[in-house]
């Protein structure tokens, strides 16, 4: 074993992370009523807390109450009750380490049978062959509303602090609203926001600028970014060390970079390009060219799951290893680790041909585990990936029943 992996981390901001291992945001979709944190989602990260890692990142918290990528999704905006939050930051930090909100605007990539908006920078779908129908019809965003969706991310930010949060991680990656902007093959703007390289970061880049200005400076600020979108002609390796250098200048304490969208789903190792087809490590040959000239320190997640796999990331120059679905199957891999251990279970794979309706299936695996996980359960990960997708779509209807009902007592509609 290294030292670096425990070795701690000093961030920008003054905090420092106690080693090297993050647990990366995977979408739970656990919200109970009113979308809120509940008893379910804090129990799951006390149990990741005590688990040995440095930093937990959160599942994507939505910042827009009629957007949101799921109808069990948590929503922080101005009328959110602060106390459950509390009890979830209060819960992440059981075991010493840091806890990190993620936020987050879905954008286009919201279900068609969702109510509230579906937004992008312009009014191109969602592609997904025979699957498409799945998703809404985006209507291109207006001036007004990227301004008061990059306030919104601010206000999410300033009362994540506000409940206890140690820092945020702004979602720029898989294919949500900041990264639409970044994608050539979806942003077709002809304004500020679109056309060359510098307007299409221009949202991401003006929402990190407002979320720093919204949160003290000993607040930590990170930005998830694709390495590449896998798709031709999309936002590339090149387009993200670009990012990156603008990044530099406005109080970023760290990059995680992870790849694909819902049309590529690199992130679950199943995307067309050939470059992800690493069993590991899935984003580590881009992220070697990126740490050379990146000045920020960066995060790399996507298929790590064994100690000698995350140091050899860190040997390359990478500051943090980010795992998601290891920790969903064995939450205490950080720990053994340190023993000399390693996790005894591996995920039933899905090798299903049909990439959209396996990544579906995959991440449904995932949730199973992190509900078995939340009740104190070991985790089961030979359930047949057929079995946790049924279950899984029975759940969202009944949450989607929850959703419309509170979002049309509660909330008026953007």
């Amino acid at each position: 074993m290294t030292s670096e992996l425990f070795s701690p981390l000093p961030l920008r901001s003054g905090q420092v992370l106690r080693n090297r291992i993050a647990k990366a945001a995977m979408e739970e979709n656990m919200a109970a009523d009113g979308q809120l944190p509940g008893g379910e989602l804090i129990g799951l990260y006390r149990r990741w807390a005590e688990g040995g890692a440095g930093l937990l990142i959160t599942g994507n918290v939505m910042v827009h109450a009629e957007a949101l990528t799921g109808p069990a999704g948590v929503v922080l905006d101005e009328a959110a009750p602060l106390e459950p939050f509390a009890d979830w930051a209060k819960a992440g930090k059981a075991g010493g380490g840091a806890i990190w909100m993620q936020i987050n605007h879905p954008g286009r990539q919201i279900g068609s049978d969702m109510p509230g908006v579906v937004w992008g920078p312009s009014a191109v779908g969602v592609d997904l062959g025979k699957h498409s129908s799945r998703f809404g019809r985006p209507v291109a965003m207006t001036a007004r509303q990227i301004e008061e969706t990059v306030t919104r991310y601010a206000v999410t930010a300033q009362r994540a602090e506000q409940a206890g949060f140690d820092g945020v991680e702004v979602h720029a990656a898989h294919g949500y609203l900041l990264s639409q902007f970044l994608s050539p093959l979806v942003n077709k703007r002809t304004d500020q926001w679109g056309g060359s390289l510098e307007n299409r970061a221009r949202m991401l880049l003006d929402v990190v600028r407002a979320v720093r200005a919204a949160v003290s400076p000993s607040f930590a600020v990170a930005v998830k970014l694709n390495s590449a979108d896998f798709q031709r002609g999309g936002f590339d390796a090149d387009d993200a060390r670009q990012v990156i250098e603008m990044l530099a200048p406005l109080g970023v304490d760290l990059v995680e970079l992870s790849g694909g969208s819902y049309e590529s789903p690199a992130m679950s190792g199943r995307a067309a390009d050939a470059r992800t087809q690493a069993r590991e490590a899935y984003f580590l040959d881009l992220a070697k060219d990126l740490v050379g000239t990146s000045p920020l320190p960066l995060m790399l997640t996507g298929g790590i799951t064994r100690r000698e796999t995350a140091e050899r990331v860190l040997d390359s120059g990478v500051a943090v290893i980010g795992m998601g679905t290891a920790l969903a199957v064995t939450p205490d891999l950080p720990a053994r680790w340190r023993t000399g251990r390693e996790a005894d279970r591996q995920l039933r794979p899905v090798t299903w041909s049909d990439k959209a309706l396996a990544s579906a299936a995959g991440m449904a695996q995932v949730r199973h585990q992190m509900r078995r996980i939340a009740r104190g359960s070991r985790p089961t990960p030979g359930t047949h990936p057929a079995v946790a997708l049924v279950a899984e779509r029975r759940r969202q209807r009944r949450a989607l029943r929850r959703y419309r009902a509170w979002l049309g007592t509660t909330r008026s509609a953007a």
